[in-house]
């Protein structure tokens, strides 16, 4: 019978006939028969079914072995023996070179017919055995999955003992060598359904013997923190994960990470192979592990395996939310990384270029898992931007992409930092951040943040940027007794000199810390810059000089000497003067009292308050503030031009607003007339003292610096609980009062009060509004009348004859910017140039240097953006726009320097000939080899990272070039079906780049 069957499996005839002669063949098996005729027709199914070069032959083979197996069991069991399985397992079938690749599928067969036998133990026996050794050989993932298979249909075949645990230690890492060699999307599918079916047979053995799980996965750590494997292992290693109970997660990620045996560069591996798991699709839980591991390791301390692998990986995780099939576990661990990257802006920068192409991209996919991903990546945004505010021009297009999205309220922005951040003292970061990198190509230096410390850094780079001020700190002698001056001087000559990227403000701040200051918390910048401008003054005020070496060097003249000897250099640079005038509206006495200041501060006049006049020029230089014409009776208080001032509560009722210029101080019976003798209604641009400042363009109902000066400087009504008592009158008397700026201060600060106490809620809020900031100021001082007619003659500052007043000009150099809604919390950054005297192109003529133009002043000087660490170039531009787009990014500290006039005649010509002199500011000698140790120090410090870095580089994975995957066009429409990032589809060629 063997050989009729054989005959007409090899014949010519078409199947339909073959397949009738086959079912009469395989009918008459059924009935009894020799054992001899079983043995040839065993045989020739068995050769059917492991060498037959035909789907059909080896159906055939199957169907006869089924037949005989459960017609002839005596026959095919003596058949079906220990021995011949060995040799099949062992040996083979078929000729050499073309060994069968069905034998597992035979023996799966075979064993059915067996299971009662007596034989039967001995074959599982001999099973048990061999698959092990199988495993140890490392099949191909398709012989994997018929060992798995086997197994799991039949587990009496499962290694026991401790070669079961053996087992599962090598069938990891058999999984750890998978590679699907196949692109097309068939091929991809049927290679995941294989890897499903090993790591589920993982999932059966753990299930029955949970003693195998730790085993099991301290081998899986081994592989995937090896530093000598030539090939990363497989992805598929993800499959692995899933199966682990979750209940063992919090101890196995102890053990870990606690575990001293492994090495930093061992961990960064493994940790960095398990981000690239979140490409694999059939992975659940595979994120949960991810985060626990970093969780795990933050515990630990071990940042700098953290911020390594963070940098190196996060754009590659973020470039998996194009895919659907992977979005959710992705965006997962992209919100982790994220949200604990918190001591530096780099990790979220990463992203800021492919961040509008994702959102376009998911916008364009419309589906419910895109939309959902677009939702909780603009939060992750708000979260990042809120943190790590100060860079509107990188940000600009980001928000432009998401500015359809939901912004999420404050509270729970603080809320997602605060539950993810590494460590809450930031300061245990300080030694890993930043990392080692070049100088800023601005060639300025950036200051570390120590928790909270940027309103002090953005307070010393604006100090740092006023070139007079620090010109003069680095100039002081090294004997000069003041040791907050002396430590602001090292830092200076640090931010001027040092090779590092960054320096750390530590020793600066811990002597300049206000002791009501609560370390680790936001602080006022405004309320450190006070501070630390009074302690400087009075420390210098104990006897120290600091025109010493220039009255040594003889560089001043006796009568500079004199004028300037008294003061401190706080008083030189900032220091202004500034007179209080009360006039008692019954008796019309004046008192008055002159004050000096080294900042003003700028309340915001109330919402119904107009203070701008009909044109953008600047109201300020137009005419100096004056006492308005006193009321004849108590009737006319309604009626009289009575502008409220700064401390007017809502309740109150503004009386009609006249515009600044029509302020004056009356005589009675005098005409309306202004001290000068001029009109004060003439027009702005016929006025001496209005002519055009240059002002950045501003809303129509937004303020200006401007107006909040003439505010600052409008009359004040006292009245009520406010009367003032008149010593002329001995009583309380309704009066006014008025301030005029008798001397401009060299560098003038000005404190935008955007902080003010809401009594509704009793509570601070802060100022929203938008304030113009212009570049040029034209501010009126008053002097006396005998000093006003010489400087007409001479032809400076703008005087007019007999008004007492000249317009000192200021050119903004700095501006802080508090980006938050509270003074308690928030961030500081500021944008600064270095404002200079002399045109930058012309020669000084006759000794005097030739002052810079307008259009040189204003757009040739270069501007910088200063946030802590950072430092880029910017433009007054993006000093103007800042509060247009980020509303909560508010100008808050003004600097402004005065050009040379004949207030500041004397200090500008000293300090100019003194710069001609000697050029840049020689440093003392401890100084300067101080400065000389630490550059040599940052290039060994270098060189040691170079060397760290290269080994962590080399011992990276090397993965497939994953940025393909944002580059791509997602404009392309060709492509359809499978598993595309804009509909949940696409071609095969993208899905195998989402898998491997």
């Amino acid at each position: 019978m063997d050989k009729i069957l054989e005959a007409v499996v090899m014949s010519s005839y078409p199947n339909n006939v073959k397949q009738g002669l086959v079912r009469r063949v395989i009918e008459a098996a059924k009935q009894p028969m020799d054992s001899e005729q079983c043995w040839s027709m065993l045989e020739l199914s068995t050769k059917l079914y492991l060498t037959g070069d035909t789907k059909y032959k080896r159906e055939i083979g199957k169907e006869v072995l089924e037949v005989y197996g459960h017609y002839h069991p005596e026959e095919f069991e003596e058949f079906f023996n220990v021995r011949f399985l060995l040799s099949l397992l062992q040996e083979g079938y078929g000729p050499l070179g073309k060994r069968s690749h069905y034998v597992l599928d035979y023996i799966q067969l075979g064993l059915q017919f067996v299971l009662e036998s007596p034989s039967a133990n001995s074959i599982f026996s001999l099973l048990r055995i061999e698959v092990l050794r199988k495993v140890c050989e490392r099949p191909s993932p398709k012989q994997c999955a018929k060992i798995s298979k086997l197994l799991a249909q039949h587990p009496q075949c499962i290694p026991t003992g401790k070669h079961q645990l053996l087992f599962c230690q090598q069938l990891i890492r058999c999984i750890g060598h998978f590679q699907c060699v196949s692109e097309g999307e068939e091929e991809i599918m049927e290679f995941l359904e294989q890897v499903n079916k090993v790591s589920g047979l993982l999932q059966r053995i753990w299930r029955t013997q949970t003693s195998a799980i730790l085993p099991s996965l301290k081998e899986l750590f081994t592989i995937i923190s090896s530093t000598e494997e030539q090939e990363a292992p497989s992805n598929a290693l993800a499959s692995v994960v899933q199966f682990v109970p979750l209940e063992l997660m919090d101890g196995v990620i102890r053990n870990l990470t606690n575990d001293d045996s492994i090495t930093d560069v061992q961990m960064m591996m493994a940790i960095g192979r398990m981000i690239d798991w979140v490409s694999w699709p059939l992975g659940k839980n595979i994120d949960k592990w991810i985060i626990a591991l970093l969780k795990g390791l933050a515990a630990v301390k071990k940042f700098s395996i953290l911020i390594e692998v963070t940098l190196s990986k996060i754009e590659k995780v973020f470039s998996k939310l194009l895919y659907p099939i992977v979005r959710e576990g992705a965006l997962s661990v992209l919100q982790y990384m994220l949200l604990s990257f918190q001591h530096s802006h780099e990790a979220f920068h990463l992203l800021l270029p492919h961040i509008p192409r994702l959102v376009t991209s998911l916008k364009k996919e419309d589906s419910n898992s895109a939309a959902s991903s677009l939702e909780q990546l603009a939060e992750l945004i708000h979260c990042m931007f809120f943190r790590f505010s100060g860079f509107p021009d990188l940000y600009e297009p980001v928000l432009e992409a998401i500015k359809a999205l939901p912004i999420p309220n404050e509270d729970r922005i603080k809320h997602l930092l605060g539950q993810n951040a590494w460590t809450s003292q930031k300061n245990e970061l300080a030694c890993f951040y930043p990392r080692l990198a070049s100088k800023s190509e601005t060639g300025k230096i950036g200051l570390i943040n120590l928790g909270n410390t940027c309103y002090m850094n953005s307070i010393i780079q604006s100090l740092f940027m006023a070139s007079d001020f620090r010109h003069s700190v680095l100039n002081l002698t090294e004997g000069n007794s003041q040791p907050l001056m002396t430590k602001l001087q090292w830092l200076f000559a640090f931010l001027e000199h040092s090779q590092r990227p960054v320096i750390s403000p530590e020793s600066f701040l811990s002597a300049s810390w206000p002791p009501w200051f609560t370390p680790g918390a936001q602080q006022d910048c405004s309320e450190y810059l006070k501070y630390l401008l009074d302690r400087l003054h009075e420390e210098e005020k104990t006897g120290k000089r600091i025109y010493q070496k220039l009255k040594e060097s003889s560089l001043m003249s006796q009568a500079v000497e004199h004028h300037y000897l008294n003061k401190t250099l706080i008083e030189k640079m900032f220091g202004g003067k500034m007179m209080t005038k009360i006039r008692c509206l019954k008796c019309l006495n004046v008192s008055s009292r002159e004050e000096a200041f080294t900042d003003l501060s700028l309340a915001f006049p109330p919402s119904d308050r107009n203070v701008r006049g009909s044109t953008s020029i600047l109201p300020v230089e137009e005419i100096g503030p004056q006492f308005i014409e006193p009321p004849e009776n108590a009737g006319q208080l309604m009626g009289s031009p009575w502008i409220q001032r700064k401390a007017a509560m809502a309740s109150d009722h503004a009386a009609p607003s006249v515009s600044v210029e029509k302020l004056r101080f009356q005589e009675p019976g005098e005409a309306a007339n202004p001290i000068c003798g001029n009109d004060a209604g003439v027009d702005a641009d016929k006025d001496p003292l209005s002519t055009s400042g240059e002002q950045a363009c501003a809303p129509k109902d937004s303020r200006s610096v401007p107006d909040l000066i003439n505010y600052f400087l409008s009359p004040e009504r006292l009245t009520a609980e406010n009367k003032y008592h008149c010593e002329k009158c001995a009583s309380l008397q309704d009066a006014e009062k008025v301030a005029e700026l008798t001397e401009g201060p060299h560098y003038l600060i000005l404190t935008l009060l955007r902080f003010s106490f809401d009594p509704r809620t009793m509570k601070r809020k802060k100022i929203l509004d938008n304030v113009s900031i212009p570049v040029v100021l034209k501010l009126p001082i008053l002097v006396a009348p005998e000093e006003t007619e010489e400087v007409c003659r001479r032809g400076k500052d703008g005087a007019v004859p007999g008004s007492g007043f000249v317009t000192v000009v200021y050119d903004l150099c700095s501006v802080v910017v508090h980006s938050g809604i509270s003074s308690e919390s928030g961030h500081y950054y500021c944008y600064s140039r270095e404002c200079t005297d002399t045109d930058p192109h012309g020669q000084p003529r006759d000794g005097v240097p030739k002052p810079a133009s307008d259009k040189q002043l204003d757009f040739e000087i270069q501007w910088y953006l200063f946030n802590d660490t950072r430092v880029s170039f910017s433009s007054f531009e993006s000093v103007s726009n800042v509060t247009s787009f980020f509303p909560k990014d508010t100008a808050y500290v003004l600097f402004y320097r005065q050009r040379p006039g004949r207030q500041s005649c004397l200090l500008h010509e000293a300090l100019a000939e003194a710069g001609r002199l000697h050029g840049e500011p020689s440093l003392h000698k401890d100084l300067m080899e101080a400065i000389s140790k630490d550059n040599i120090l940052f290039l060994q410090e270098q060189e040691k990272e170079a060397r760290n870095r290269a080994a962590y580089i080399s011992a990276l994975p090397k993965s497939p070039l994953w940025w393909r995957d944002l580059d791509r066009d997602k404009d392309d429409d060709s492509s359809s079906g499978g598993c595309s990032p804009a509909a949940g589809g696409g071609g095969s060629s993208s899905f195998h780049g989402l898998v491997f």
